[in-house]
Formats: C-alpha cells, structure tokens, sequence
C-alpha cells in the first residue's frame, strides 16, 4: 500500500449554516439521557448568545478541529457567538494552521498497522490520517513567523496574533481559519499550553539557531491577560469542548482575579462537552457543580453533556445558529484591550 492510497479522501468540515437543528433539539428537550442533557445546553448556549453583554469563551481539547468541526468554530466566531478562544496549541497550529496553509485531514482506518504508517509518514488520530510532510510545513510556518518578530517573550495569544496578520497578509491558502477569523473578528486565542504542538517545534529551531535574542512564550503572560478579560467583562459563559488545560485555564481566571485583589463573578454560564469518566478526580472530568466549590463557575446555568464533541457540537451550535439571539450582538473585540 501506498501513501497515495491512504491519502485519499478527505475530512468535510460540517456547516452549521446548511441546515437548521431546531426540530432536532426541540425533540431531544422531551426524551431523556444524553439528549436531554443536549437540549438543555442549547437552551444555555442561546441564553449566553442572547445576553449582549455576556462574554462567551470557547475552549477547545481534543481533535474535533481535524474530525470536522473546524468550520463550527469558525461560523460561531464569525456569528458573534463567540468572544474569546482557550485551546491546546495542537487545536489551533497543528489542525487549524495546517488546514490555512492549504493541507487537509484525511478519512483513515484504524485497521492499517501504526508500523506501516510511519514508515509512510503518515499519522494517524484514531481514523483520520495526517501527511507528516505536511505538518512539518506548520513547524516551518511557525518558524517563519518567529524569525520575523522582535525578539523577546511574549503570550501565546501575542503570538498566535502575529500568525493571524501573517496569514491575513496573504500567506493563507484556505481563508477562513480560525486563526485568521479571530484575527479579522478581534478575537483572542489563548493556549495554555503552547509549546505542545507544532508551534513548539518551530519556535524551537528559531531559539536554538538564536541562543542569545530570541522569541519565547510567556504562559504566566497569558494568565494575567485573558484574567484581564474576565475582570472587564460584565458576565462571562463557558462553551467546553473536552477538558484538559483549556478547561482549567479559562474556569481559573476567577481565583486569578482575587489573588490580584478583584472581587469578580462566577462564570455564569458554563456547558462542557466530555467522555471523561468523573470517578478518577482528574481535572479534565471534574463537574461544573465540583468547579463551583473551587468558586469558578456558577451552577444556575450549567451543563455537562458526557457524549463525544463531534455528535453533539454541530446540533446545539446549528440551533442557537438559526434561532438568531446573535443577530442582536456586536464583536467585543478583547483584542483591543491589549494593543499599545
């Protein structure tokens, strides 16, 4: 078998635009189990939509960008309905990155052995296939990008800015990025945990080739700056995809405002999209109600949803889409906040 023969069709980004969820939900709000649970974090999502002021934070772990929700995340930003976005580096510089750079995921097996694929420089989440040479081109655009700023530390959410103008510059292939949307929207990419994508790789080879001046991420930067964020804005929502630091980063943002010595409120809203099994008392599957004791979120409005992202993100985005409440918003543009 060839690599070829592997890389052949590709992942198709679903459009919440293309069809309307409504009846779907509005089903689901009488049944039981996962689907009520769903409807009922549609019902959370459009009363955080539907709230001018509320600012709505999309946090993003695992790998639905490269499974097909990528689109999703772009027409939430695009549509006002979302305001600021917490996120692995993988998620924005590996998925997103690699697709405005003109690459594609492509539909795998799980049956083709994890032996063969390397030795074709493919790689593999779970059943979707990556070219490796492809990805390696998100290591030199990250490169390319650090070679040209200032040397000195910044945020992540500094950084992925300068990517951003660097794509809207015309480096970009596929237009509607994430990264370039937020770009052109004034939305804020935060990701914790930067180093831990391609950005790592890239920014990486620039410090080694530039030991004495060079660019390096600051990741306590990035605390300070979306808890500047949470202090402005008058309420806040949480719209989680998976756990992990995202997750932790975005509910942290309250304590981060006391030590500073700012009495600020609970996240009002707070959904959060996970398979994590609760029992083993990790972070990533602690419930919104145990984030409460923590004095991070709010359980008036909360809403855990145990299913898969890919399964349920389209339906309840889909719905608060074609019920319009963002119709009614303005771009908050946190970006601004931040410019000299």
């Amino acid at each position: 078998m060839k690599k070829k023969d592997l890389l052949q069709k590709t992942v198709k980004h679903i459009d919440i635009k293309s069809y309307d969820s409504t009846t779907l939900i509005d089903a689901m709000r009488d049944m039981s189990f996962t689907s009520r649970d769903t409807a009922r974090a549609a019902d959370i999502y459009m009363m955080m939509v539907g709230e001018k002021s509320c600012t709505n934070i999309l946090t993003i772990a695992g790998s639905t960008s490269a499974a097909g929700c990528m689109q999703v995340y772009v027409d939430m930003v695009k549509n006002k309905m979302i305001d600021v976005v917490v996120s692995t580096g993988a998620s924005i510089i590996d998925m997103d990155l690699f697709e405005a750079l003109g690459f594609k995921h492509y539909i795998g097996r799980q049956d083709v052995p994890d032996t063969q694929l390397r030795d074709l420089y493919i790689d593999r989440i779970y059943d979707t296939f990556i070219d490796e040479e492809e990805l390696q081109e998100c290591d030199n655009a990250t490169y390319t990008v650090a070679n040209i700023l200032e040397p000195r530390p910044y945020s992540s959410r500094e950084f992925i800015w300068e990517i951003g103008k660097w794509l809207h510059e015309g480096h970009s292939v596929k237009k509607d990025s994430l990264i370039q949307t937020c770009y052109e929207c004034g939305v804020p990419i935060f990701c914790p945990a930067f180093s831990d994508s391609s950005a790592g790789f890239g920014i990486g080879k620039h410090q080694w080739e530039n030991p004495d001046k060079h660019v390096s991420i600051d990741s306590v930067k990035d605390f300070i700056e979306l808890t500047m964020i949470k202090m402005q804005a008058e309420n806040t929502g949480l719209f989680m995809v998976g756990g992990g630091t995202p997750k932790n980063f975005a509910q942290d943002t309250v304590v981060c405002a006391e030590i500073l010595g700012h009495d600020v409120p609970k996240h009002k809203y707070a959904i959060q999209i996970t398979v994590a099994d609760v029992r083993d008392g990790a972070c990533s599957s602690s419930t919104l109600k145990e984030a409460c004791s923590w004095g991070k979120v709010d359980v008036v409005f909360e809403q855990m949803v145990y299913a898969e992202g890919t399964t349920v993100i389209p339906a309840i985005a889909s719905y608060v889409y074609h019920n319009g409440p963002w119709k009614e918003r303005e771009y908050k543009n946190w970006a601004k906040i931040f410019k000299k």
